[in-house]
């Protein structure tokens, strides 16, 4: 199973912030060369977790409670109408990373030619995992990057965003006049990582500078997504979409993920209606049976399912206050680890009421309490669980 490091705060942390000081300091100096366009901007987030039975001292699976915070800095620069440039730095539960350094050569609208390091188009959320572009503190649960209860035992959600990757991506955008806009991606990438005799990807592998961030099998993975837009009137349109990725995540390359997802977005006026489906079908090695909590029958043995969805609804109230409401689940089919917590057939559930309020344009605070529900218990028979967050969200 996989395993989150503690964050240091070292060399590595240091390094990172100094050259992106060092690019910001340099790309403004004035140029004489042709006109280019910077733009710096950031988010940083302050949450404070608290699960009731945890601060007792109950038995309790892992969770990231009490204060967590997550930053961001991103630079781009326009050098013309054709080539751009994209860094940006964060801070989280996984300590510094370089989220994303990529090029975009843009052909034409409907072809742009990106290549570096990037979080491959999937889903719907993924274009606002910062926490800066969502009212409430935690992601949801198919994209879970820390936050859920007993997050070791399920390794995490489906596909944990962000996901930066190093790799090459073809994307696109087509209007059909003013009331359709296609957009599409291909990609190959490196892909998600795990040990040779794992049962589940190691989501740190593709994150940790021991590894040098390269690929453990040098198989490339390879997705992509497709979206359509329809504008049906001033304030009310509707977006489908669909995605999926593919690859070997051991380093024998014989370990295979398939990732597939569809999303849909319902916008009108201060009302918007999001809902997204994930699922990850795994292969893993069997060889040692006496690993595993169940007998592993004849054939069909080798692979667990894991399902993910969430449904969230958002209304603006005022122009400060916004209300959220979510509806979020995992589901795991399959043989497990013979030490693990979860059965043959897991599921987790949540309900997440909360309420963001802007003192500023610049900053807003966020409050939510959170209702979950375990279909195992957590070694005592507890299968329900609450937690609160309190946080404040700023951008620059």
């Amino acid at each position: 199973m996989s395993r989150l490091r503690p964050v240091r705060f070292g060399r590595s942390a240091w390094l990172a912030l100094a050259v992106l000081a060092a690019l910001v300091v340099a790309l403004a100096a004035p140029t004489r060369a042709e006109a280019i366009e910077r733009n710096f901007v950031g988010s940083a987030q302050l949450d404070y977790h608290l699960v009731p039975l945890h601060a007792k001292g109950k038995t309790f699976p892992q969770a990231f409670d009490g204060f967590t915070t997550e930053l961001a800095g991103k630079l781009a620069v326009d050098f013309n109408d054709k080539l751009s440039a994209n860094l940006k730095v964060c801070f989280g539960c996984h300590g510094f990373e370089a989220d994303m350094m990529y090029f975009d050569y843009r052909v034409a609208d409907e072809l742009n030619v990106r290549v570096g390091r990037f979080s491959p188009s999937f889903g719907a959320f993924n274009l606002r995992h910062d926490p800066a572009n969502h009212r409430l503190a935690d992601k949801p649960l198919p994209y879970d990057m820390g936050r859920m209860l007993r997050m070791r035992e399920w390794n995490l959600g489906v596909m944990p965003s962000p996901f930066p990757d190093n790799g090459v991506e073809v994307n696109g955008t087509h209007w059909f006049g003013d009331v359709a806009q296609l957009d599409y991606a291909l990609y190959g990438v490196s892909g998600f990582k795990g040990n040779a005799k794992g049962t589940d990807l190691d989501f740190t592998l593709s994150r940790s500078p021991q590894a040098y961030y390269v690929d453990n099998n040098a198989r490339p993975a390879g997705g992509g997504r497709v979206s359509l837009l329809l504008k049906l009137g001033e304030a009310t349109d509707v977006s489908l979409g669909a995605s999926g990725l593919a690859g070997t995540w051991d380093p024998d390359n014989r370990r295979l993920y398939v990732i597939a997802g569809s999303d849909l977005t319902v916008r009108h006026d201060k009302t918007t209606l999001r809902a997204e489906y994930l699922l990850r079908r795994q292969t893993f090695d069997t060889n040692d049976a006496s690993a595993f909590k169940y007998t592993l029958p004849s054939s069909g043995g080798d692979f667990f399912v894991k399902h993910g969805f969430y449904t969230e609804l958002e209304q603006g109230v005022t122009e400060s206050l916004d209300l959220v409401a979510r509806f979020d689940g995992i589901h795991r089919v399959g043989n497990v680890e013979k030490d693990s917590a979860l059965s043959s057939k897991s599921t987790a559930l949540r309900g997440t009421f909360g309420a963001a309020y802007a003192l500023d344009r610049a900053f807003r605070l966020k409050a939510s309490t959170e209702l979950w529900r375990f279909s195992d218990g957590d070694g005592t028979g507890r299968q329900t669980e609450l937690g609160f967050h309190l946080g404040a969200v700023g951008t620059f």
